[in-house]
């Protein structure tokens, strides 16, 4: 393990908690999965929930320690980084999902930030397991041209935004 303290003990519930336990790495991971923010301004101006820059310095150096993300120069900037998910946090998207799910079932949400999470529980293990493929294509480079769970799931969120909203057509996007 790459962190230096002391390790609580050999539980994977524990041991898992010392790498994801706190808030901001999760919401990190999710702005990556999610949300395919792969820039620090990026991560930094769309969270929901308004992350620190030194907050989110210390918990992209914190990941990358853990193996849970790595970064790399950006080939289209060269003063921009571009963080990219590792193998290992593909395999929390199960998880994400089931947490998203518990969440959304349990507690108070907004319609428009729940229905993603909606969409990939009613999707089950097979919607997943594309959504990881997709992901393992974005982040690590490897082939393939399969589903992309990633346009269903910001389909859904724009027709529900929209809906809320009282539009009926399509949202407009930002050049």
């Amino acid at each position: 393990m790459a962190e230096s303290h002391a390790l609580r003990s050999g539980c994977p519930i524990n041991l898992t908690l010392e790498i994801l336990g706190d808030r901001w790495s999760l919401l990190v991971l999710r702005d990556l999965m999610f949300g395919n923010r792969r820039h620090f301004r990026e991560l930094l101006g769309k969270s929901e929930e308004g992350i620190a820059s030194n907050i989110l310095a210390d918990r992209l150096k914190k990941l990358m320690a853990q193996g849970m993300i790595t970064r790399a120069d950006d080939p289209t900037h060269k003063q921009k980084a571009i963080y990219s998910l590792t193998e290992k946090s593909i395999q929390l998207v199960p998880v994400m999902a089931m947490v998203g799910g518990w969440g959304r079932r349990h507690l108070q949400v907004s319609e428009e930030l729940a229905i993603r999470a909606q969409v990939l529980e009613e999707g089950g293990p097979p919607m997943w397991e594309a959504f990881m493929e997709e992901l393992r294509r974005l982040h690590l480079g490897k082939p393939g041209d399969g589903r992309s769970v990633f346009a269903e799931l910001q389909a859904a969120y724009e027709a529900v935004a929209a809906r809320t909203r009282g539009d009926t057509a399509p949202a407009a996007t930002s050049s």
